[in-house]
Protein backbone atom coordinates (compact mmCIF):
# COMPACT_ATOMS: atom_id res chain seq x y z
CA UNK A 1 0.00 0.00 0.00
CA UNK A 2 1.56 3.33 -0.83
CA UNK A 3 -0.32 7.16 -0.90
CA UNK A 4 -0.40 8.08 -5.00
CA UNK A 5 -1.77 11.55 -6.14
CA UNK A 6 -5.13 10.99 -7.89
CA UNK A 7 -5.60 14.58 -9.63
CA UNK A 8 -9.15 15.88 -9.83
CA UNK A 9 -10.11 17.08 -12.63
CA UNK A 10 -10.46 21.39 -12.88
CA UNK A 11 -14.48 20.89 -13.79
CA UNK A 12 -16.54 18.30 -13.72
CA UNK A 13 -20.25 16.96 -13.65
CA UNK A 14 -19.18 15.04 -10.06
CA UNK A 15 -17.64 18.61 -9.25
CA UNK A 16 -20.53 20.44 -9.85
CA UNK A 17 -22.91 18.42 -7.99
CA UNK A 18 -20.37 18.86 -5.14
CA UNK A 19 -21.11 22.60 -5.65
CA UNK A 20 -24.59 22.61 -5.90
CA UNK A 21 -24.98 20.32 -2.66
CA UNK A 22 -22.40 22.89 -0.78
CA UNK A 23 -24.03 26.26 -1.70
CA UNK A 24 -27.48 24.51 -0.30
CA UNK A 25 -25.42 24.09 2.74
CA UNK A 26 -24.36 27.37 3.21
CA UNK A 27 -27.31 28.73 2.27
CA UNK A 28 -28.65 26.99 5.69
CA UNK A 29 -25.43 28.29 7.53
CA UNK A 30 -25.78 32.10 6.05
CA UNK A 31 -28.80 32.20 8.71
CA UNK A 32 -26.91 31.36 11.58
CA UNK A 33 -25.22 34.58 12.79
CA UNK A 34 -28.41 36.31 12.51
CA UNK A 35 -30.54 33.91 14.14
CA UNK A 36 -27.68 33.20 17.35
CA UNK A 37 -27.65 36.77 17.60
CA UNK A 38 -31.71 36.82 18.03
CA UNK A 39 -31.35 34.00 20.15
CA UNK A 40 -28.68 34.63 22.48
CA UNK A 41 -30.96 38.00 23.39
CA UNK A 42 -33.31 36.43 25.49
CA UNK A 43 -31.25 32.60 26.18
CA UNK A 44 -27.77 32.13 27.41
CA UNK A 45 -24.87 31.39 25.12
CA UNK A 46 -24.29 28.43 26.80
CA UNK A 47 -27.89 27.21 26.52
CA UNK A 48 -28.19 28.23 23.03
CA UNK A 49 -24.78 25.99 22.48
CA UNK A 50 -26.22 22.90 23.73
CA UNK A 51 -29.87 23.44 23.41
CA UNK A 52 -29.40 23.97 19.96
CA UNK A 53 -27.56 20.70 19.72
CA UNK A 54 -29.64 18.63 22.01
CA UNK A 55 -32.73 19.53 19.68
CA UNK A 56 -30.85 18.30 16.73
CA UNK A 57 -29.36 15.18 19.01
CA UNK A 58 -32.73 14.01 19.55
CA UNK A 59 -33.97 14.26 15.61
CA UNK A 60 -30.70 12.43 14.58
CA UNK A 61 -31.45 9.51 16.76
CA UNK A 62 -34.58 9.31 15.97
CA UNK A 63 -33.93 9.38 11.74
CA UNK A 64 -31.26 6.54 13.13
CA UNK A 65 -33.71 4.62 14.92
CA UNK A 66 -36.32 5.14 11.90
CA UNK A 67 -33.74 3.89 9.08
CA UNK A 68 -32.25 1.26 11.74
CA UNK A 69 -28.95 2.24 10.75
CA UNK A 70 -25.82 0.40 12.46
CA UNK A 71 -23.46 2.42 14.20
CA UNK A 72 -20.24 3.71 12.01
CA UNK A 73 -17.06 0.97 12.70
CA UNK A 74 -14.82 1.77 15.76
CA UNK A 75 -11.91 3.23 13.04
CA UNK A 76 -14.60 6.11 12.58
CA UNK A 77 -15.85 7.37 16.19
CA UNK A 78 -12.43 8.91 16.97
CA UNK A 79 -12.85 11.40 13.88
CA UNK A 80 -16.78 11.55 14.29
CA UNK A 81 -15.63 12.75 18.15
CA UNK A 82 -13.49 15.15 16.77
CA UNK A 83 -15.79 16.51 13.98
CA UNK A 84 -18.53 16.75 16.90
CA UNK A 85 -16.75 18.65 19.26
CA UNK A 86 -15.33 21.38 16.55
CA UNK A 87 -18.79 21.47 14.80
CA UNK A 88 -21.28 20.73 17.54
CA UNK A 89 -19.59 22.43 20.43
CA UNK A 90 -16.97 24.48 19.52
CA UNK A 91 -18.44 26.84 16.66
CA UNK A 92 -21.88 27.50 18.12
CA UNK A 93 -20.38 28.81 21.70
CA UNK A 94 -17.67 30.67 20.05
CA UNK A 95 -19.89 32.11 18.20
CA UNK A 96 -22.75 32.84 20.01
CA UNK A 97 -20.28 34.74 22.81
CA UNK A 98 -19.28 36.74 19.71
CA UNK A 99 -23.02 37.45 18.97
CA UNK A 100 -23.41 38.99 22.36
CA UNK A 101 -20.73 41.87 21.50
CA UNK A 102 -20.61 42.06 17.82
CA UNK A 103 -23.39 42.60 14.95
CA UNK A 104 -24.45 39.26 13.09
CA UNK A 105 -23.30 41.07 9.65
CA UNK A 106 -19.98 41.87 11.23
CA UNK A 107 -19.83 38.44 11.92
CA UNK A 108 -20.70 37.00 8.57
CA UNK A 109 -17.79 39.05 7.51
CA UNK A 110 -14.96 37.35 9.79
CA UNK A 111 -16.65 34.05 8.83
CA UNK A 112 -15.25 35.18 5.08
CA UNK A 113 -12.06 33.29 6.55
CA UNK A 114 -13.92 30.19 6.31
CA UNK A 115 -12.84 29.18 2.92
CA UNK A 116 -9.33 29.26 3.10
CA UNK A 117 -8.98 27.85 6.87
CA UNK A 118 -11.03 25.14 5.22
CA UNK A 119 -8.65 24.68 2.10
CA UNK A 120 -5.79 24.58 5.14
CA UNK A 121 -7.70 22.08 7.01
CA UNK A 122 -8.09 19.78 3.45
CA UNK A 123 -3.95 20.05 3.40
CA UNK A 124 -3.20 19.11 6.98
CA UNK A 125 -6.00 16.60 7.73
CA UNK A 126 -7.26 15.05 4.19
CA UNK A 127 -4.01 15.53 2.83
CA UNK A 128 -5.21 17.27 -0.41
CA UNK A 129 -3.22 19.42 -2.90
CA UNK A 130 -4.64 22.47 -4.44
CA UNK A 131 -2.13 24.29 -7.01
CA UNK A 132 -0.89 27.30 -6.02
CA UNK A 133 -3.45 28.91 -8.95
CA UNK A 134 -6.07 27.36 -6.20
CA UNK A 135 -4.18 29.29 -3.76
CA UNK A 136 -4.08 32.60 -5.09
CA UNK A 137 -7.89 32.61 -6.08
CA UNK A 138 -7.94 31.66 -2.54
CA UNK A 139 -6.44 34.26 -0.85
CA UNK A 140 -8.00 36.85 -3.31
CA UNK A 141 -11.38 35.61 -2.12
CA UNK A 142 -10.36 36.10 1.22
CA UNK A 143 -8.64 39.61 0.81
CA UNK A 144 -11.88 40.68 -1.26
CA UNK A 145 -14.51 39.65 1.88
CA UNK A 146 -12.27 40.49 4.52
CA UNK A 147 -11.63 44.03 2.85
CA UNK A 148 -15.31 44.54 2.43
CA UNK A 149 -16.40 45.95 6.08
CA UNK A 150 -12.77 48.05 6.09
CA UNK A 151 -14.39 50.73 3.69
CA UNK A 152 -16.74 51.98 6.40
CA UNK A 153 -15.17 50.89 9.82
CA UNK A 154 -11.89 50.58 11.49
CA UNK A 155 -9.45 47.93 11.41
CA UNK A 156 -9.07 47.20 15.49
CA UNK A 157 -10.32 43.75 16.76
CA UNK A 158 -12.50 42.99 19.91
CA UNK A 159 -13.09 40.34 22.15
CA UNK A 160 -16.00 39.51 19.81
CA UNK A 161 -13.22 39.04 16.52
CA UNK A 162 -11.28 36.60 18.75
CA UNK A 163 -14.38 34.68 19.43
CA UNK A 164 -15.22 34.49 15.88
CA UNK A 165 -11.92 33.66 14.58
CA UNK A 166 -11.90 31.03 17.28
CA UNK A 167 -14.81 29.60 15.55
CA UNK A 168 -13.60 29.37 12.55
CA UNK A 169 -10.67 27.59 13.36
CA UNK A 170 -13.35 24.93 15.04
CA UNK A 171 -15.57 24.99 11.60
CA UNK A 172 -13.15 24.35 9.07
CA UNK A 173 -11.40 21.40 10.74
CA UNK A 174 -14.72 20.22 11.93
CA UNK A 175 -16.04 20.09 8.17
CA UNK A 176 -12.22 18.75 7.20
CA UNK A 177 -12.90 15.80 9.55
CA UNK A 178 -16.75 15.03 8.76
CA UNK A 179 -15.48 14.82 4.88
CA UNK A 180 -12.55 12.39 6.44
CA UNK A 181 -15.13 10.30 8.14
CA UNK A 182 -17.06 10.03 4.29
CA UNK A 183 -14.44 6.73 4.21
CA UNK A 184 -17.00 5.24 6.51
CA UNK A 185 -20.38 6.79 6.52
CA UNK A 186 -22.39 9.12 4.31
CA UNK A 187 -22.47 12.70 5.19
CA UNK A 188 -26.07 12.65 6.90
CA UNK A 189 -24.82 9.65 9.00
CA UNK A 190 -21.87 11.26 9.71
CA UNK A 191 -23.55 14.42 11.29
CA UNK A 192 -26.51 12.37 13.07
CA UNK A 193 -23.65 10.14 14.94
CA UNK A 194 -21.50 13.05 15.79
CA UNK A 195 -24.88 14.57 17.60
CA UNK A 196 -25.62 11.09 19.05
CA UNK A 197 -21.92 10.85 20.42
CA UNK A 198 -22.43 14.48 21.92
CA UNK A 199 -26.01 14.04 22.98
CA UNK A 200 -25.10 13.03 26.88
CA UNK A 201 -23.43 16.11 26.82
CA UNK A 202 -26.02 18.38 25.28
CA UNK A 203 -29.20 17.12 26.30
CA UNK A 204 -28.02 17.54 29.92
CA UNK A 205 -26.57 20.56 30.05
CA UNK A 206 -29.43 21.96 28.03
CA UNK A 207 -31.81 20.43 30.60
CA UNK A 208 -29.26 22.00 33.65
CA UNK A 209 -29.26 25.11 32.06
CA UNK A 210 -33.21 25.59 31.16
CA UNK A 211 -34.60 28.18 33.45
CA UNK A 212 -38.06 28.72 34.47
CA UNK A 213 -38.31 32.33 32.55
CA UNK A 214 -37.46 30.95 29.17
CA UNK A 215 -41.01 28.79 29.10
CA UNK A 216 -42.29 32.46 28.36
CA UNK A 217 -39.56 33.32 25.94
CA UNK A 218 -40.65 35.48 22.42
CA UNK A 219 -41.89 33.49 20.23
CA UNK A 220 -38.86 35.53 18.38
CA UNK A 221 -36.25 33.74 20.02
CA UNK A 222 -37.51 29.99 20.20
CA UNK A 223 -37.94 30.45 16.31
CA UNK A 224 -34.43 31.46 16.15
CA UNK A 225 -33.50 28.68 18.67
CA UNK A 226 -35.23 26.16 16.75
CA UNK A 227 -33.53 27.27 13.42
CA UNK A 228 -30.07 27.10 14.46
CA UNK A 229 -30.99 23.47 16.06
CA UNK A 230 -32.96 22.19 13.17
CA UNK A 231 -30.96 23.63 10.11
CA UNK A 232 -28.02 25.05 10.96
CA UNK A 233 -26.55 21.84 13.42
CA UNK A 234 -28.38 19.04 11.26
CA UNK A 235 -30.10 19.78 8.30
CA UNK A 236 -27.49 21.79 6.24
CA UNK A 237 -24.69 19.20 7.12
CA UNK A 238 -26.64 16.48 5.45
CA UNK A 239 -26.28 19.11 2.22
CA UNK A 240 -22.73 20.60 3.14
CA UNK A 241 -21.04 16.98 3.74
CA UNK A 242 -22.37 15.49 0.79
CA UNK A 243 -20.97 18.71 -1.04
CA UNK A 244 -17.29 18.18 0.50
CA UNK A 245 -16.94 14.36 0.08
CA UNK A 246 -18.33 14.50 -3.67
CA UNK A 247 -16.25 17.92 -4.63
CA UNK A 248 -13.48 18.03 -2.37
CA UNK A 249 -13.36 19.92 0.91
CA UNK A 250 -10.30 22.61 -0.54
CA UNK A 251 -12.44 23.65 -3.97
CA UNK A 252 -15.96 23.11 -2.22
CA UNK A 253 -14.69 25.04 0.48
CA UNK A 254 -14.52 28.07 -1.71
CA UNK A 255 -18.59 28.34 -1.91
CA UNK A 256 -18.20 29.43 1.69
CA UNK A 257 -16.83 32.92 0.18
CA UNK A 258 -20.82 33.54 -0.56
CA UNK A 259 -21.52 33.00 2.99
CA UNK A 260 -20.78 36.13 4.44
CA UNK A 261 -23.39 38.08 1.90
CA UNK A 262 -25.96 34.80 2.26
CA UNK A 263 -25.88 36.41 5.98
CA UNK A 264 -26.02 40.35 5.03
CA UNK A 265 -29.09 39.09 3.12
CA UNK A 266 -30.95 37.88 6.06
CA UNK A 267 -29.57 40.19 8.63
CA UNK A 268 -30.75 42.72 6.31
CA UNK A 269 -34.44 40.78 6.73
CA UNK A 270 -34.60 40.34 9.90
CA UNK A 271 -32.42 42.71 11.45
CA UNK A 272 -33.08 45.90 9.67
CA UNK A 273 -29.65 46.40 8.64
CA UNK A 274 -29.26 47.64 4.91
CA UNK A 275 -27.17 46.16 1.91
CA UNK A 276 -26.21 49.17 -0.87
CA UNK A 277 -24.92 48.77 -4.57
CA UNK A 278 -21.48 48.25 -3.20
CA UNK A 279 -22.29 45.32 -0.63
CA UNK A 280 -23.92 43.64 -4.58
CA UNK A 281 -20.99 44.18 -6.60
CA UNK A 282 -18.56 42.59 -3.60
CA UNK A 283 -21.02 39.51 -3.79
CA UNK A 284 -20.58 39.32 -7.59
CA UNK A 285 -16.55 40.14 -7.42
CA UNK A 286 -16.58 36.92 -4.91
CA UNK A 287 -19.14 34.54 -7.07
CA UNK A 288 -16.41 35.08 -9.98
CA UNK A 289 -13.60 34.22 -7.43
CA UNK A 290 -15.38 31.20 -6.63
CA UNK A 291 -15.97 29.83 -9.90
CA UNK A 292 -12.39 30.54 -11.03
CA UNK A 293 -11.35 28.57 -7.81
CA UNK A 294 -13.57 25.64 -8.88
CA UNK A 295 -11.41 25.62 -12.29
CA UNK A 296 -8.42 25.43 -10.69
CA UNK A 297 -6.85 21.83 -10.33
CA UNK A 298 -6.77 20.33 -6.56
CA UNK A 299 -5.02 16.72 -6.34
CA UNK A 300 -6.02 14.32 -3.45
CA UNK A 301 -4.24 11.54 -1.81
CA UNK A 302 -5.49 8.33 -1.98
CA UNK A 303 -4.17 4.31 -1.27
CA UNK A 304 -3.70 2.13 -3.75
Amino acid sequence: MSDVDVATPPASHRDLLGFALGFVGIAIFGATLPMTRIAVATFDPWFVTLGRAGIAAVLAASLLLVLRRRPPPRAAWPTLAMAALMTVIGFPIFSAVAMTTVPAAHGGVVLGLLPLATSIAAVVINGERPSALFWVWSLVGAGLVLAFPLRTTDASMGAGDVFLVLSVVAASTGYALFARAGRWVSGWEAISWALVLMAPVTVTGSLFLFRPDYAAAPGAAVGALLYVAVFSVFIGFFFWNAGLAIGGVARVGQVQLLQTFVTLAVSAALLGETIDGTTLGFALAVMAVVLLARRAAVSRRSAA
